[in-house]
Protein backbone atom coordinates (compact mmCIF):
# COMPACT_ATOMS: atom_id res chain seq x y z
CA UNK A 1 0.00 0.00 0.00
CA UNK A 2 1.04 3.37 -0.88
CA UNK A 3 2.18 6.33 1.34
CA UNK A 4 -1.18 8.08 -0.17
CA UNK A 5 -3.50 5.54 0.24
CA UNK A 6 -2.39 4.79 3.78
CA UNK A 7 -2.99 8.54 4.69
CA UNK A 8 -5.33 9.50 7.32
CA UNK A 9 -6.55 12.02 4.53
CA UNK A 10 -7.04 9.20 2.00
CA UNK A 11 -9.13 7.24 4.80
CA UNK A 12 -11.27 9.93 5.83
CA UNK A 13 -12.19 11.02 2.22
CA UNK A 14 -12.93 7.25 1.33
CA UNK A 15 -15.21 7.06 4.72
CA UNK A 16 -16.71 10.53 3.74
CA UNK A 17 -17.52 8.74 0.21
CA UNK A 18 -19.51 6.22 1.67
CA UNK A 19 -21.59 8.97 3.11
CA UNK A 20 -21.59 10.56 -0.40
CA UNK A 21 -22.29 8.09 -2.44
CA UNK A 22 -25.97 8.66 -2.37
CA UNK A 23 -26.23 12.17 -2.33
CA UNK A 24 -28.42 13.93 -4.46
CA UNK A 25 -27.81 17.10 -5.33
CA UNK A 26 -31.48 18.39 -6.51
CA UNK A 27 -32.35 17.75 -3.39
CA UNK A 28 -29.28 19.98 -1.68
CA UNK A 29 -30.37 22.68 -4.26
CA UNK A 30 -33.95 22.31 -3.01
CA UNK A 31 -32.81 23.00 0.52
CA UNK A 32 -30.10 25.53 0.44
CA UNK A 33 -30.93 28.65 -1.75
CA UNK A 34 -27.09 29.76 -0.98
CA UNK A 35 -25.12 26.74 -2.27
CA UNK A 36 -24.28 28.58 -5.40
CA UNK A 37 -22.38 31.12 -3.53
CA UNK A 38 -20.89 28.77 -1.27
CA UNK A 39 -19.80 26.87 -4.33
CA UNK A 40 -18.17 29.29 -7.08
CA UNK A 41 -15.45 31.67 -7.36
CA UNK A 42 -14.95 34.62 -9.88
CA UNK A 43 -11.72 35.83 -10.58
CA UNK A 44 -11.37 38.74 -13.32
CA UNK A 45 -14.90 38.32 -14.36
CA UNK A 46 -14.28 34.43 -15.12
CA UNK A 47 -16.82 32.87 -13.41
CA UNK A 48 -16.36 29.08 -12.20
CA UNK A 49 -19.29 27.95 -10.65
CA UNK A 50 -18.77 24.21 -8.91
CA UNK A 51 -22.10 24.00 -7.42
CA UNK A 52 -23.50 20.91 -9.48
CA UNK A 53 -21.12 18.34 -7.92
CA UNK A 54 -21.29 15.91 -5.30
CA UNK A 55 -20.09 17.60 -2.69
CA UNK A 56 -21.16 18.97 0.84
CA UNK A 57 -19.74 21.40 3.34
CA UNK A 58 -17.66 18.60 4.60
CA UNK A 59 -15.85 17.25 0.98
CA UNK A 60 -13.81 20.43 -0.29
CA UNK A 61 -12.69 20.64 3.30
CA UNK A 62 -11.54 16.62 3.87
CA UNK A 63 -10.31 17.09 -0.17
CA UNK A 64 -7.75 20.39 1.24
CA UNK A 65 -6.55 17.72 3.48
CA UNK A 66 -5.44 15.23 1.24
CA UNK A 67 -3.69 18.08 -0.71
CA UNK A 68 -2.02 19.18 2.16
CA UNK A 69 -1.00 15.77 2.83
CA UNK A 70 0.84 15.72 -0.42
CA UNK A 71 2.66 18.85 0.73
CA UNK A 72 0.74 21.11 -2.33
CA UNK A 73 1.87 24.43 -0.68
CA UNK A 74 5.89 23.96 -1.14
CA UNK A 75 5.30 22.04 -3.95
CA UNK A 76 3.97 25.06 -5.81
CA UNK A 77 6.74 26.94 -4.37
CA UNK A 78 8.97 24.66 -5.87
CA UNK A 79 8.24 24.84 -8.85
CA UNK A 80 7.64 28.52 -8.59
CA UNK A 81 11.21 29.17 -8.09
CA UNK A 82 12.70 26.93 -10.63
CA UNK A 83 13.54 24.04 -8.84
CA UNK A 84 14.22 20.64 -10.75
CA UNK A 85 10.60 19.39 -10.17
CA UNK A 86 11.06 17.30 -13.73
CA UNK A 87 12.84 14.81 -11.53
CA UNK A 88 13.28 12.46 -14.70
CA UNK A 89 14.90 14.55 -16.93
CA UNK A 90 16.05 17.18 -14.19
CA UNK A 91 14.70 19.49 -15.20
CA UNK A 92 12.72 22.83 -13.79
CA UNK A 93 9.74 23.48 -14.91
CA UNK A 94 8.73 27.03 -15.77
CA UNK A 95 6.32 27.64 -18.20
CA UNK A 96 5.36 30.30 -15.59
CA UNK A 97 8.43 32.35 -16.15
CA UNK A 98 7.54 32.59 -19.92
CA UNK A 99 4.40 34.79 -18.67
CA UNK A 100 5.79 36.59 -15.77
CA UNK A 101 4.75 40.14 -16.04
CA UNK A 102 5.64 41.17 -12.85
CA UNK A 103 9.39 40.34 -13.98
CA UNK A 104 10.09 38.83 -10.41
CA UNK A 105 13.51 37.07 -10.53
CA UNK A 106 13.38 33.01 -11.23
CA UNK A 107 16.49 31.21 -11.36
CA UNK A 108 17.85 27.96 -12.70
CA UNK A 109 21.31 27.08 -11.26
CA UNK A 110 21.43 30.59 -9.84
CA UNK A 111 20.62 32.19 -13.36
CA UNK A 112 17.72 34.85 -13.26
CA UNK A 113 15.82 33.45 -16.43
CA UNK A 114 14.32 36.70 -17.03
CA UNK A 115 16.24 38.35 -19.10
CA UNK A 116 16.73 35.58 -21.66
CA UNK A 117 12.65 35.56 -21.77
CA UNK A 118 12.19 39.24 -22.15
CA UNK A 119 15.27 39.25 -24.84
CA UNK A 120 13.20 36.47 -26.68
CA UNK A 121 9.89 38.63 -26.35
CA UNK A 122 11.87 41.83 -27.69
CA UNK A 123 12.98 39.66 -30.93
CA UNK A 124 9.62 38.63 -31.09
CA UNK A 125 7.90 41.82 -31.47
CA UNK A 126 10.63 43.16 -33.62
CA UNK A 127 10.14 40.29 -36.25
CA UNK A 128 6.06 40.83 -35.99
CA UNK A 129 5.95 44.14 -36.28
CA UNK A 130 7.99 44.10 -39.78
CA UNK A 131 6.06 41.04 -40.97
CA UNK A 132 2.43 42.41 -39.73
CA UNK A 133 3.07 46.05 -41.46
CA UNK A 134 4.87 44.70 -44.56
CA UNK A 135 8.30 45.58 -44.17
CA UNK A 136 9.57 41.90 -44.58
CA UNK A 137 9.53 40.90 -48.01
CA UNK A 138 9.88 37.61 -49.60
CA UNK A 139 12.15 36.63 -52.42
CA UNK A 140 10.14 38.25 -54.76
CA UNK A 141 9.74 41.40 -53.12
CA UNK A 142 6.01 40.77 -52.00
CA UNK A 143 4.77 41.13 -48.23
CA UNK A 144 4.08 37.88 -46.16
CA UNK A 145 0.23 36.79 -46.68
CA UNK A 146 0.13 32.87 -45.01
CA UNK A 147 2.10 31.40 -42.30
CA UNK A 148 2.55 27.87 -42.15
CA UNK A 149 3.69 26.67 -38.76
CA UNK A 150 5.14 23.25 -38.61
CA UNK A 151 5.18 21.69 -35.67
CA UNK A 152 4.21 18.11 -33.79
CA UNK A 153 2.42 17.90 -30.47
CA UNK A 154 2.42 20.85 -28.05
CA UNK A 155 4.58 23.28 -31.14
CA UNK A 156 1.32 22.91 -32.94
CA UNK A 157 -1.78 22.32 -30.81
CA UNK A 158 -1.02 25.08 -28.57
CA UNK A 159 -0.72 28.00 -31.32
CA UNK A 160 -3.50 26.14 -33.20
CA UNK A 161 -5.84 26.02 -30.61
CA UNK A 162 -5.29 29.80 -29.18
CA UNK A 163 -5.14 31.14 -33.34
CA UNK A 164 -8.62 29.84 -33.77
CA UNK A 165 -9.71 30.94 -30.35
CA UNK A 166 -8.55 34.53 -30.97
CA UNK A 167 -9.45 34.95 -34.60
CA UNK A 168 -11.40 37.95 -34.27
CA UNK A 169 -8.47 39.65 -33.30
CA UNK A 170 -5.89 38.46 -36.28
CA UNK A 171 -4.82 40.43 -39.05
CA UNK A 172 -7.18 40.64 -41.85
CA UNK A 173 -3.66 40.54 -43.96
CA UNK A 174 -2.72 36.83 -42.92
CA UNK A 175 -3.36 33.61 -42.70
CA UNK A 176 -2.05 31.00 -40.73
CA UNK A 177 -1.74 27.35 -41.25
CA UNK A 178 -0.97 24.13 -38.75
CA UNK A 179 0.46 20.97 -40.75
CA UNK A 180 1.67 18.42 -37.69
CA UNK A 181 0.39 15.44 -39.30
CA UNK A 182 3.22 13.01 -41.17
CA UNK A 183 0.60 12.00 -43.44
CA UNK A 184 1.50 13.75 -46.54
CA UNK A 185 -2.05 14.69 -46.90
CA UNK A 186 -2.12 17.23 -44.58
CA UNK A 187 1.08 19.27 -45.55
CA UNK A 188 -0.12 18.97 -49.78
CA UNK A 189 -3.71 20.28 -48.63
CA UNK A 190 -2.02 23.42 -46.87
CA UNK A 191 0.54 23.54 -49.89
CA UNK A 192 -2.12 24.12 -52.48
CA UNK A 193 -3.58 27.13 -51.42
CA UNK A 194 -0.30 29.33 -51.29
CA UNK A 195 2.13 31.07 -53.25
CA UNK A 196 5.81 30.09 -52.47
CA UNK A 197 6.37 34.47 -53.05
CA UNK A 198 3.81 35.34 -50.06
CA UNK A 199 4.20 32.29 -47.78
CA UNK A 200 6.46 32.25 -44.03
CA UNK A 201 7.43 28.83 -43.02
CA UNK A 202 7.52 28.62 -38.80
CA UNK A 203 9.48 25.61 -38.56
CA UNK A 204 9.11 24.86 -33.94
CA UNK A 205 11.25 21.87 -33.45
CA UNK A 206 13.23 22.56 -29.80
CA UNK A 207 15.98 19.77 -31.37
CA UNK A 208 15.09 20.64 -34.99
CA UNK A 209 15.82 16.64 -35.24
CA UNK A 210 12.35 15.71 -34.54
CA UNK A 211 11.13 13.38 -37.51
CA UNK A 212 7.18 14.72 -38.06
CA UNK A 213 8.41 18.27 -38.02
CA UNK A 214 11.54 17.42 -39.73
CA UNK A 215 10.10 15.74 -42.61
CA UNK A 216 7.38 17.97 -43.34
CA UNK A 217 9.50 20.85 -42.83
CA UNK A 218 11.73 19.68 -45.39
CA UNK A 219 9.11 18.46 -48.25
CA UNK A 220 7.87 22.27 -47.46
CA UNK A 221 11.54 23.06 -48.64
CA UNK A 222 11.28 21.17 -51.04
CA UNK A 223 8.11 22.18 -52.77
CA UNK A 224 9.46 26.06 -52.42
CA UNK A 225 12.78 25.62 -54.11
CA UNK A 226 10.46 24.19 -56.85
CA UNK A 227 8.35 27.23 -57.44
CA UNK A 228 11.64 29.23 -56.87
CA UNK A 229 13.90 28.11 -59.36
CA UNK A 230 16.18 26.25 -56.22
CA UNK A 231 16.74 29.30 -54.89
CA UNK A 232 18.46 28.75 -51.87
CA UNK A 233 19.09 32.12 -50.73
CA UNK A 234 15.53 32.83 -50.89
CA UNK A 235 15.11 29.97 -47.79
CA UNK A 236 16.19 33.20 -45.48
CA UNK A 237 13.20 35.46 -46.36
CA UNK A 238 10.56 32.46 -46.28
CA UNK A 239 11.58 29.79 -43.08
CA UNK A 240 12.22 31.28 -39.49
CA UNK A 241 13.28 28.23 -36.66
CA UNK A 242 12.28 28.54 -33.22
CA UNK A 243 14.48 25.68 -32.08
CA UNK A 244 17.91 25.61 -29.92
CA UNK A 245 20.07 23.67 -32.65
CA UNK A 246 21.98 26.24 -34.04
CA UNK A 247 23.88 23.94 -36.51
CA UNK A 248 21.17 22.08 -37.65
CA UNK A 249 19.28 25.29 -38.42
CA UNK A 250 21.99 26.54 -40.19
CA UNK A 251 22.30 23.52 -42.14
CA UNK A 252 18.54 23.49 -43.28
CA UNK A 253 19.73 27.01 -44.76
CA UNK A 254 17.33 29.39 -42.33
CA UNK A 255 19.48 32.84 -41.24
CA UNK A 256 20.24 32.20 -37.29
CA UNK A 257 19.41 35.64 -36.83
CA UNK A 258 15.96 34.35 -37.23
CA UNK A 259 16.37 31.79 -35.13
CA UNK A 260 14.18 32.04 -32.14
CA UNK A 261 15.61 30.30 -28.44
CA UNK A 262 13.42 27.87 -26.34
CA UNK A 263 15.05 26.37 -22.92
CA UNK A 264 15.32 22.79 -21.54
CA UNK A 265 12.85 24.23 -19.07
CA UNK A 266 9.87 24.63 -21.43
CA UNK A 267 7.86 21.81 -21.81
CA UNK A 268 6.51 21.03 -25.37
CA UNK A 269 2.65 20.57 -23.97
CA UNK A 270 3.14 24.42 -22.30
CA UNK A 271 5.55 25.68 -25.00
CA UNK A 272 3.03 28.21 -26.53
CA UNK A 273 4.03 30.99 -24.09
CA UNK A 274 7.61 30.86 -25.50
CA UNK A 275 8.43 31.49 -29.00
CA UNK A 276 6.58 28.42 -29.99
CA UNK A 277 3.56 30.82 -29.81
CA UNK A 278 5.43 33.19 -32.82
CA UNK A 279 2.35 32.01 -34.90
CA UNK A 280 -0.13 33.33 -32.89
CA UNK A 281 1.84 36.63 -32.54
CA UNK A 282 2.54 37.24 -36.02
CA UNK A 283 -1.56 36.50 -36.38
CA UNK A 284 -2.66 38.76 -33.82
CA UNK A 285 -0.11 40.68 -33.11
CA UNK A 286 2.46 41.20 -29.91
CA UNK A 287 0.13 43.41 -27.97
CA UNK A 288 -2.33 40.59 -27.58
CA UNK A 289 -0.20 38.00 -27.24
CA UNK A 290 1.17 39.64 -24.67
CA UNK A 291 -2.45 40.39 -22.77
CA UNK A 292 -2.77 36.57 -23.15
CA UNK A 293 0.35 36.13 -21.26
CA UNK A 294 -0.80 38.53 -19.09
CA UNK A 295 -4.16 36.63 -18.35
CA UNK A 296 -1.81 33.78 -17.99
CA UNK A 297 0.04 35.41 -15.19
CA UNK A 298 -3.21 36.81 -13.52
CA UNK A 299 -3.80 33.08 -13.30
CA UNK A 300 -0.56 32.32 -11.54
CA UNK A 301 -0.61 34.55 -9.26
CA UNK A 302 -3.93 33.56 -7.78
CA UNK A 303 -3.17 29.80 -8.03
CA UNK A 304 0.20 30.84 -5.90
CA UNK A 305 -1.19 33.07 -3.61
CA UNK A 306 -4.46 31.76 -2.83
CA UNK A 307 -6.17 29.75 0.08
CA UNK A 308 -6.69 26.49 -1.08
CA UNK A 309 -10.38 26.82 -0.89
CA UNK A 310 -11.14 30.20 -2.79
CA UNK A 311 -8.09 28.50 -5.79
CA UNK A 312 -9.89 27.58 -8.90
CA UNK A 313 -7.11 25.14 -9.85
CA UNK A 314 -6.82 23.82 -6.93
CA UNK A 315 -10.71 23.10 -6.71
CA UNK A 316 -10.70 21.98 -10.30
CA UNK A 317 -7.95 19.75 -9.79
CA UNK A 318 -9.56 17.98 -6.11
CA UNK A 319 -12.87 17.62 -7.48
CA UNK A 320 -11.15 15.44 -10.46
CA UNK A 321 -9.19 13.55 -7.21
CA UNK A 322 -12.76 13.23 -5.47
CA UNK A 323 -14.26 11.81 -8.81
CA UNK A 324 -11.74 9.40 -10.36
CA UNK A 325 -10.09 7.97 -6.92
CA UNK A 326 -13.18 7.46 -4.88
CA UNK A 327 -16.36 7.25 -7.22
CA UNK A 328 -14.33 5.52 -9.91
CA UNK A 329 -14.81 7.90 -13.31
CA UNK A 330 -12.38 7.14 -15.49
CA UNK A 331 -13.32 10.31 -17.96
CA UNK A 332 -13.68 14.17 -18.14
CA UNK A 333 -15.48 15.76 -20.19
CA UNK A 334 -14.91 19.44 -21.51
CA UNK A 335 -17.67 20.81 -23.34
CA UNK A 336 -16.55 25.00 -24.86
CA UNK A 337 -20.39 26.02 -26.08
CA UNK A 338 -18.00 28.51 -27.83
CA UNK A 339 -17.08 27.64 -31.66
CA UNK A 340 -14.00 30.22 -31.15
CA UNK A 341 -12.58 26.88 -28.81
CA UNK A 342 -13.26 24.37 -31.03
CA UNK A 343 -9.76 22.99 -30.32
CA UNK A 344 -9.56 23.73 -26.64
CA UNK A 345 -10.44 20.01 -25.95
CA UNK A 346 -7.79 18.68 -28.47
CA UNK A 347 -5.12 20.47 -26.58
CA UNK A 348 -5.98 19.73 -23.14
CA UNK A 349 -6.17 16.42 -23.69
CA UNK A 350 -2.51 16.32 -24.63
CA UNK A 351 -1.91 18.88 -21.81
CA UNK A 352 -3.82 16.11 -19.63
CA UNK A 353 -3.29 12.46 -20.89
CA UNK A 354 0.12 12.92 -21.61
CA UNK A 355 0.96 14.49 -18.49
CA UNK A 356 -0.23 12.72 -15.74
CA UNK A 357 -0.79 9.37 -18.02
CA UNK A 358 1.66 7.63 -15.63
CA UNK A 359 1.83 4.70 -13.48
CA UNK A 360 4.70 4.60 -11.67
CA UNK A 361 5.80 7.24 -8.85
CA UNK A 362 8.18 10.05 -8.23
CA UNK A 363 9.99 6.77 -6.38
CA UNK A 364 9.52 4.62 -9.03
CA UNK A 365 7.15 2.26 -7.40
CA UNK A 366 3.75 1.31 -9.19
CA UNK A 367 0.95 3.52 -7.73
CA UNK A 368 -1.87 1.22 -5.98
CA UNK A 369 -4.70 4.24 -7.50
CA UNK A 370 -5.85 5.43 -10.56
CA UNK A 371 -3.90 8.43 -11.93
CA UNK A 372 -5.21 10.62 -15.68
CA UNK A 373 -8.65 10.47 -16.38
CA UNK A 374 -9.45 10.19 -20.14
CA UNK A 375 -9.55 13.60 -21.19
CA UNK A 376 -12.33 14.48 -24.46
CA UNK A 377 -15.16 16.22 -25.62
CA UNK A 378 -16.42 18.79 -28.19
CA UNK A 379 -18.12 22.17 -28.80
CA UNK A 380 -21.15 22.40 -28.11
CA UNK A 381 -24.43 22.44 -29.07
CA UNK A 382 -22.61 19.08 -31.81
CA UNK A 383 -22.07 17.24 -28.89
CA UNK A 384 -25.49 17.30 -27.74
CA UNK A 385 -26.57 15.32 -30.81
CA UNK A 386 -23.46 13.15 -30.74
CA UNK A 387 -22.64 11.70 -27.25
CA UNK A 388 -24.62 13.65 -24.54
CA UNK A 389 -27.40 10.44 -24.51
CA UNK A 390 -24.56 8.24 -22.33
CA UNK A 391 -23.84 11.43 -20.40
CA UNK A 392 -27.39 11.62 -19.29
CA UNK A 393 -28.74 7.92 -19.58
CA UNK A 394 -25.59 5.93 -19.82
CA UNK A 395 -24.00 3.81 -17.30
CA UNK A 396 -20.78 5.43 -16.80
CA UNK A 397 -20.23 8.71 -14.76
CA UNK A 398 -18.75 11.35 -16.53
CA UNK A 399 -17.95 14.65 -14.92
CA UNK A 400 -18.28 17.54 -17.52
CA UNK A 401 -16.88 20.97 -17.70
CA UNK A 402 -19.38 23.36 -19.74
CA UNK A 403 -17.31 26.76 -20.99
CA UNK A 404 -19.33 29.83 -22.70
CA UNK A 405 -19.07 33.75 -23.21
CA UNK A 406 -21.86 36.22 -22.24
CA UNK A 407 -20.74 37.58 -25.40
CA UNK A 408 -19.74 36.64 -28.97
CA UNK A 409 -17.94 38.23 -31.38
CA UNK A 410 -19.44 36.99 -34.27
CA UNK A 411 -23.69 36.79 -33.86
CA UNK A 412 -26.69 36.35 -36.29
CA UNK A 413 -30.20 36.83 -34.33
CA UNK A 414 -31.30 34.45 -31.97
CA UNK A 415 -27.81 32.73 -32.41
CA UNK A 416 -26.12 33.36 -29.48
CA UNK A 417 -29.44 33.20 -26.78
CA UNK A 418 -29.66 29.32 -28.39
CA UNK A 419 -26.19 28.44 -27.67
CA UNK A 420 -25.96 30.27 -24.15
CA UNK A 421 -29.93 28.45 -23.10
CA UNK A 422 -28.34 25.03 -23.82
CA UNK A 423 -24.94 25.91 -22.20
CA UNK A 424 -26.94 26.64 -19.02
CA UNK A 425 -29.88 23.99 -19.74
CA UNK A 426 -27.67 21.06 -19.70
CA UNK A 427 -26.00 21.18 -16.43
CA UNK A 428 -29.28 21.52 -15.22
CA UNK A 429 -30.60 18.46 -16.66
CA UNK A 430 -27.47 16.54 -15.64
CA UNK A 431 -27.86 17.53 -11.96
CA UNK A 432 -31.98 17.35 -12.05
CA UNK A 433 -32.77 14.71 -14.07
CA UNK A 434 -36.29 13.66 -14.76
CA UNK A 435 -38.07 10.99 -12.20
CA UNK A 436 -40.78 8.72 -12.61
CA UNK A 437 -43.58 10.65 -12.01
CA UNK A 438 -42.29 13.62 -14.25
CA UNK A 439 -41.88 11.02 -17.20
CA UNK A 440 -45.70 9.82 -16.19
CA UNK A 441 -46.85 13.56 -16.57
CA UNK A 442 -45.29 14.20 -19.80
CA UNK A 443 -46.74 11.32 -21.50
CA UNK A 444 -49.79 11.70 -23.18
CA UNK A 445 -52.81 9.50 -21.20
CA UNK A 446 -52.40 6.40 -23.34
CA UNK A 447 -49.25 6.37 -23.30
CA UNK A 448 -48.35 6.40 -19.40
CA UNK A 449 -49.47 2.54 -19.33
CA UNK A 450 -46.20 1.81 -21.57
CA UNK A 451 -43.61 1.02 -18.94
CA UNK A 452 -41.17 0.49 -21.11
CA UNK A 453 -41.74 3.76 -22.69
CA UNK A 454 -41.69 5.90 -19.02
CA UNK A 455 -38.62 4.21 -17.96
CA UNK A 456 -36.90 5.09 -21.10
CA UNK A 457 -37.69 8.60 -20.39
CA UNK A 458 -36.08 8.64 -16.69
CA UNK A 459 -32.81 10.65 -15.90
CA UNK A 460 -31.33 9.34 -13.02
CA UNK A 461 -29.88 12.98 -12.87
CA UNK A 462 -27.06 13.84 -10.48
CA UNK A 463 -24.15 14.03 -13.02
CA UNK A 464 -21.67 16.21 -11.61
CA UNK A 465 -20.42 19.52 -14.11
CA UNK A 466 -18.55 22.15 -13.55
CA UNK A 467 -19.87 25.38 -15.20
CA UNK A 468 -17.21 28.71 -16.25
CA UNK A 469 -18.47 31.90 -17.66
CA UNK A 470 -16.84 34.84 -18.97
CA UNK A 471 -17.61 37.94 -20.44
CA UNK A 472 -16.36 37.55 -24.11
CA UNK A 473 -12.58 35.27 -25.24
CA UNK A 474 -10.60 38.36 -24.79
CA UNK A 475 -6.74 37.59 -25.28
CA UNK A 476 -6.39 38.04 -21.37
CA UNK A 477 -9.38 35.54 -20.57
CA UNK A 478 -8.11 33.04 -22.85
CA UNK A 479 -4.43 32.94 -21.05
CA UNK A 480 -6.10 32.74 -17.85
CA UNK A 481 -8.57 29.91 -18.74
CA UNK A 482 -5.49 28.02 -19.97
CA UNK A 483 -3.61 28.27 -16.82
CA UNK A 484 -6.27 27.28 -14.79
CA UNK A 485 -6.24 24.04 -16.63
CA UNK A 486 -2.56 23.89 -16.38
CA UNK A 487 -2.21 24.20 -12.69
CA UNK A 488 -5.09 21.31 -11.95
CA UNK A 489 -2.93 19.07 -13.82
CA UNK A 490 0.00 20.19 -12.03
CA UNK A 491 -2.21 19.45 -8.35
CA UNK A 492 -3.41 16.39 -9.39
CA UNK A 493 -0.03 15.01 -10.29
CA UNK A 494 1.03 15.94 -6.82
CA UNK A 495 -0.99 14.54 -5.18
CA UNK A 496 -0.56 11.01 -7.11
CA UNK A 497 3.19 11.72 -6.69
CA UNK A 498 3.84 11.13 -10.04
CA UNK A 499 6.06 13.02 -12.68
CA UNK A 500 3.36 15.31 -14.68
CA UNK A 501 6.61 16.87 -16.68
CA UNK A 502 8.34 13.78 -18.49
CA UNK A 503 6.66 11.65 -21.31
CA UNK A 504 8.55 8.63 -21.86
CA UNK A 505 5.37 6.84 -22.73
CA UNK A 506 5.51 8.30 -26.22
CA UNK A 507 9.38 7.17 -26.99
CA UNK A 508 8.90 3.51 -27.66
CA UNK A 509 6.54 3.49 -30.71
CA UNK A 510 9.05 5.90 -31.81
CA UNK A 511 11.43 3.51 -31.50
CA UNK A 512 10.15 0.73 -32.99
CA UNK A 513 8.95 2.86 -36.22
CA UNK A 514 12.37 3.53 -36.80
CA UNK A 515 13.72 -0.14 -36.45
CA UNK A 516 10.81 -0.81 -38.69
CA UNK A 517 11.02 2.16 -41.69
CA UNK A 518 13.94 0.67 -43.54
CA UNK A 519 12.04 -2.99 -43.60
CA UNK A 520 9.26 -1.00 -45.42
CA UNK A 521 11.69 -0.20 -48.25
CA UNK A 522 13.35 -3.44 -48.97
CA UNK A 523 10.80 -6.30 -51.28
CA UNK A 524 12.25 -9.12 -48.57
CA UNK A 525 9.89 -11.30 -46.20
CA UNK A 526 9.82 -9.73 -43.16
CA UNK A 527 10.54 -11.85 -39.95
CA UNK A 528 11.84 -9.65 -36.63
CA UNK A 529 8.60 -9.15 -35.07
CA UNK A 530 6.02 -10.64 -33.78
CA UNK A 531 4.14 -12.95 -36.21
CA UNK A 532 1.48 -9.97 -36.16
CA UNK A 533 3.12 -7.14 -36.69
CA UNK A 534 5.57 -9.50 -39.41
CA UNK A 535 1.88 -9.92 -41.04
CA UNK A 536 0.87 -6.46 -41.27
CA UNK A 537 4.60 -5.47 -42.83
CA UNK A 538 4.48 -8.17 -45.55
CA UNK A 539 0.70 -7.36 -46.49
CA UNK A 540 1.91 -3.78 -46.68
CA UNK A 541 4.58 -4.66 -48.88
CA UNK A 542 2.14 -6.88 -50.92
CA UNK A 543 -0.43 -4.23 -51.58
CA UNK A 544 2.01 -1.45 -52.56
CA UNK A 545 3.54 -3.75 -55.09
CA UNK A 546 -0.08 -4.48 -56.53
Amino acid sequence: MSVLTTSSAWIALQQHYREMKDFSMRNAFDRDAGRFKQFSVELNGILFDYSKNRINEETLPLLIDLAKHAQLEAKIEAMFSGAEINTTEKRAVLHVALRNRSNRPIYVHGHNVMPDVNRVLVQMRSFCERVRSGAWKGFSGKPVTDIVNIGIGGSSLGPKMVSAALKPYGSPDLSVHYVSNIDAGDLLSTLSQLSAETTLFVIASKSFGTQEAMVNAKSARTWFLNLTGNDYGAISKHFVAISTNTELVNEFGIDTQNMFDLWDWVGGRYSLWSAVGLSIALYIGMDNFEALLQGAFEADEHFRLTSFDKNIPVIMALLGIWYNNFFGAESHVLLPYDYSLRYFSDYMQQGDMESNGKSVDLNGQKVDYDTGQIIWGQQGTNGQHAFYQLIHQGTKLVPCDFLAAANSFSDLPDHHEILVSNFLAQPEALMRGKTHDEALQELKPGQRNDSVLVASKVFEGNKPSSSFLYKQLTPETLGSLLAFYEHKIFVQGVIWNINSFDQWGVELGKLLAKAILPELKNNEITQSHDCSTNGLINTYKKLRQT
